[in-house]
């Protein structure tokens, strides 16, 4: 899948660069353009692979290149001001061969929470293209503020996007770790899942023939319809040089029956784990509406039978009819993969959660706000009322 990726604020455009990076490691020209948007200087000049040209600094008359605050209001407001400079950063952009937009950002700070919906919509309204949006959830321990804008922004990008698809960080930070350390591991994470996922689509790669073809078309229908998305993934280390080696010392079928016997109960294993296991916004999967099933590995370990009792399997536990499935085969790869993209959830406790905190966090503020002039008033008053401003 060809996509146009905009990473927008500080992680959009940390998560971008690590895209680019996965690209050129592994050949998979997933990002057919790019373009990193911010309203601070200092994160856009922190990137390592987008090109300085496709760097685009925004708000320069309001904030003068220091950022918004983590103020996503402000975030919306510059976005708006600005949104000529940036529809024009996206003329380069050949639409003719992308299958999508993808706009990139951290939901609990300010320039991607407040101004990638704006983008959104403007993107929207010119192109035919399908716009997604991934959007990243801040940890409930970095406080209620990025609480309040990660929820206010989630409601916006599922609006304003034909697609929201979601990475919890709270779900995926270990205790004990940096900050830095943290996020790096994590985006990493990120592009892992969302790399194999977008990256499948290619009936041939480096000479591998897929069994049964996932395309871009599979993707956009399962992201028809809008909502949220999570993404599960499991995967297992292979050793190479053991593949078919029963069938060459016997050289009968028998071995050969063995092998696709073992393969499908492989990837059997790899769909229930990646379903069931650490997904990037845990819910529960029941009652999701649509699914999408790729499983990529070295072709020999991929096959039909396994993927179709994987694709039966999840519409069981989701209880959706519509499931799709197919493999994305790599030639060179030392592992299988299992990506599960499930489609329309609802049942997510994470997101009633964060609503909940973020309406204690604005009722918080504006109580403050509301008694902030009297309590000024009286930390300021003389009792003999004898002193007087200068002016």
């Amino acid at each position: 899948m060809k996509l146009a990726m905009v990473g927008f604020g500080q992680a959009g455009g940390k998560i971008l660069d690590k895209f680019l990076e996965y690209d050129r490691r592994n050949g998979s020209d997933i990002v057919r353009a790019a373009l990193a948007v911010n309203t601070a200087k200092a994160d856009l000049v922190g990137l390592e692979n987008v090109p300085e040209e496709n760097r685009v600094l925004i708000g320069q008359s309001r904030v003068k290149g220091h950022g918004v605050g983590a103020d996503n209001e402000l975030g919306s407001e510059v976005a708006e001001e600005d949104i000529d400079e940036l529809v024009a950063a996206m003329d380069d952009v050949p639409a003719h061969e992308v299958d999508a937009f993808l706009i990139i950002a951290g939901l609990g700070g300010g320039s991607g929470s407040g101004g990638g919906p704006v983008l959104a919509r403007h993107l929207k309204r010119i192109y035919t293209e399908p716009v997604y949006a991934l959007g990243i959830l801040p940890s409930a321990d970095e406080g209620g503020i990025y609480t309040l804008n990660a929820a206010r922004s989630f409601e916006t990008y599922v609006r304003e996007c034909d697609h929201l698809l979601v990475f919890d960080n709270d779900a995926w930070r270990r205790s004990g770790e940096s900050v830095q350390a943290g996020y790096d591991g994590i985006n990493e994470e990120i592009v892992t899942r969302f790399g194999l996922l977008f990256g499948a689509g290619e009936v041939e790669r480096g000479g591998e023939v897929a069994e049964s073809v996932v395309d871009s078309s599979e993707i956009i229908n399962t992201l028809a319809g809008g909502g949220v998305s999570t993404v599960g993934y499991a995967s297992e280390t292979i050793e190479r040089q053991d593949a078919g080696l029963l069938s060459r010392l016997r050289g009968n079928g028998a071995s050969d029956d063995l092998d696709a016997a073992k393969t499908t109960n492989r990837i059997t294993s790899l769909v229930r784990k990646a379903a069931l296991g650490r997904l990037t916004l845990p819910c529960e999967i029941e009652g999701t509406e649509r699914a999408l099933l790729v499983l990529s590995g070295p072709s020999h370990y991929l096959n039909r039978k396994g993927i179709e009792r994987g694709r039966k399997w999840l519409e069981e536990q989701t209880g959706s009819m519509e499931v799709r499935g197919g493999d994305y085969p790599i030639r060179d790869a030392d592992f299988v993969a299992a990506v599960v993209l499930l489609a329309g959830v609802t049942n997510v406790p994470r997101i009633k959660e964060l609503q909940r905190v973020a309406i204690e966090t604005r009722e918080n503020i504006e109580e403050i706000r509301a008694g902030s002039d009297a309590n000024l008033q009286e930390l300021i008053a003389d009792e003999e009322d004898e002193l007087e401003p200068l002016f």
